[in-house]
């Protein structure tokens, strides 16, 4: 069911109407989406008779990059190495040599 109420917005209804199961009710919410959000779902159906609920249900979604900012305030939450540990990373990273041959480990 596909309803129109707004310029660029889509109410659909995600489920099925109640139906019982072994004496429980499995309930529907009503949400609203932009079209945009309603296409990503539409696309992401991997039949036509599969519901948004089940699209949603098995979605994994690209998560927007972290910007820089981001990384950096999150940085700050993180404790510094102590001195021994870097200067244990840098006696093992100078010593690092590749291999005398790309077949050996």
């Amino acid at each position: 069911m596909v309803t129109r109420h707004l310029p660029g917005v889509i109410t659909v209804q995600l489920a099925l109407p109640p139906m019982c199961m072994h004496a429980l009710c499995m309930a529907t919410k009503t949400i609203s989406v932009d079209l945009e959000a309603y296409e990503i779902l539409r696309r992401a159906r991997q039949t036509a008779k599969e519901s948004f609920s089940q699209v949603i249900k098995r979605g994994r979604w690209k998560r927007s990059p972290k910007t820089c900012g981001d990384i950096l305030a999150s940085s700050a939450e993180i404790p510094a190495a102590p001195a021994s540990v870097l200067k244990k990373l840098e006696v093992a990273q100078s010593s690092d040599a590749p291999p005398d041959s790309a077949w050996d480990e």
